[in-house]
């Protein structure tokens, strides 16, 4: 954290391995809590429990983001059943701090048992490479399973940016990890009734997108880094990816464009070919929810030529994973853009912010290819039956050819999408940044009157 003013502590002398203070961070308040060390290697008994929960529930009533730093053994055992209990209540004062200000923590050592599940509860958990993250530890694991795991190969930092998502960010050492900490708040607005704050860009909004528009190749088979588009779009030097190397065949992260913070959800051809499968269904629909909280508008840019597809995928619920990013799009209420660049296939084009989940406007590149399927799978679909029944290969090959040109013609263009009212508008790739900016900036004040009741029942 950066430019740091004295500070205002909360449940001082409590506890010697848990302090929280109100603090003045790059010009606004945080609530700052800080657990490790003591007796017990920050262990979290009643005194700890109080202090971090108190720091939470302050957070809410003054309407600032908590930033939490953690190293932590799990409970107190010295403490008994309390300690559990004392757990307990911190995780209920970030659920009901959820969604209200935004919550960021910093794993700087272990994080284990009970407390580990804190982590889930945040929106934003960064980690330094020595630190680790378990629910259940290597002895239990090695009684249990009879495999043989270490700290770092059962919950390392590597392995939860990689395969669990819960890393946001992997960091050298906890002063690089305070950096990236006040790089994401500066995108944020301190609460959930405020607006993220605007910068200042000596970037034209009117900029061609030279570079994105010579990113994406033509053959719609061929892999691109999806990164390359976005940044050429936002505002210069200002997209920070977030889960990088989690289901890295989607990108999400924040950026500006004429200074206004957006989400960014991007599919990622360069791998696995762009396709959606559990994880990335998982890492969009976190996103999408946590900007919709903070009055972040989305911008979804779309290339994918549909679910992955495999029998693992749909006996571990690609059913209900899927529907997490459908209910996420179609329930968030902030200013939603999209744009299709190349493939944008069946039912993986629809979870990707359509016009029908609601989105307030969509563009496409001419380039684009928006249909049930790609050509050769719907000739094949249509017509194999006249395919096979010509028994020469050559011409057999040259009808397939015109059949499939015959099908992007009338069907898989842009242009007849936006006949139909599902594309806005067809755009030159080279403007794509001054659309964009200007859709937004007059889609800013947008309301949306949501109906009255507890809550929904999305697809966890």
């Amino acid at each position: 954290m950066t430019d740091i003013r004295p500070s205002t502590p909360i449940a001082a002398r409590r506890s010697d391995a848990a302090t929280a203070a109100l603090v003045e961070c790059n010009g606004r308040t945080v609530v700052e809590f800080d657990i490790r060390g003591g007796k017990h290697v920050g262990a979290i008994g009643p005194p700890e429990g109080r202090t971090l929960a108190s720091a939470i529930r302050r957070a809410t009533e003054v309407g600032a983001p908590v930033f939490g730093t953690i190293a932590s053994s799990g409970a107190d055992v010295t403490q008994g059943v309390a300690s559990l209990h004392a757990w307990g209540e911190v995780a209920r004062a970030m659920a009901n701090a959820s969604g209200v200000v935004p919550i960021i923590l910093l794993v700087v050592g272990p994080c284990v048992s009970g407390p580990a599940l804190l982590l889930g509860l945040a929106d934003i958990v960064v980690m330094t490479e020595d630190s680790f993250a378990y629910v259940t530890g290597p002895d239990t694991v090695r009684s249990f399973t009879g495999i043989d795991v270490d700290s770092r190969s059962l919950g390392g930092a590597t392995l939860h940016a990689t395969r669990s998502g819960v890393a946001a960010a992997v960091v050298t050492d906890e002063e690089e990890g305070r950096e990236v900490v006040a790089a994401i708040l500066d995108y944020l607005p301190s609460h959930h009734l405020s607006d993220p704050p605007r910068w200042p860009t000596d970037d034209p909004i009117d900029r061609p997108c030279t570079r994105a528009a010579t990113a994406v190749p033509a053959r719609s088979s061929a892999a691109y880094d999806v990164r390359v588009v976005v940044e050429d779009v936002l505002d210069a030097d200002s997209f920070l990816e977030l889960r990088p190397r989690h289901a890295a065949n989607l990108v999400t992260g924040l950026g500006r464009l004429g200074g206004r913070t957006v989400g960014i959800v991007a599919n990622q051809p360069h791998q696995r070919a762009g396709t959606i499968d559990i994880e990335a269904s998982e890492k969009a629909a976190r996103f999408v929810q946590w900007c919709d909280c903070f009055n972040i508008a989305l911008v979804t840019f779309v290339d994918t030529p549909g679910f992955e597809p495999g029998r693992d995928l749909e006996w571990r619920g690609m059913i209900r994973h899927g529907a997490e990013l459908v209910y996420a799009y179609a329930a968030a209420t902030v200013p939603r853009l999209c744009l299709v660049l190349r493939k944008a296939y069946g039912g993986a084009y629809i979870v990707m912010d359509s016009k029908g989940l609601g989105n307030d406007w969509c563009g496409a590149w001419p380039t684009a290819e928006i249909a049930v399927m790609g050509a050769p799978g719907a000739v094949g679909i249509l017509h194999g039956r006249h395919l096979r029944d010509i028994e020469d290969p050559d011409a057999r090959i040259q009808e397939q050819a015109a059949l499939e040109h015959e099908y992007e013609d009338q069907f898989a263009n842009p242009y007849v999408a936006a006949e139909w009212g599902f594309v806005d508008d067809v755009i030159p790739a080279s403007e794509t940044r001054q659309v964009l900016a200007t859709a937004l900036d007059r889609l800013s004040t947008k309301r949306e009157t949501t109906p009255r009741r507890r809550h929904g029942n999305t697809p966890l």
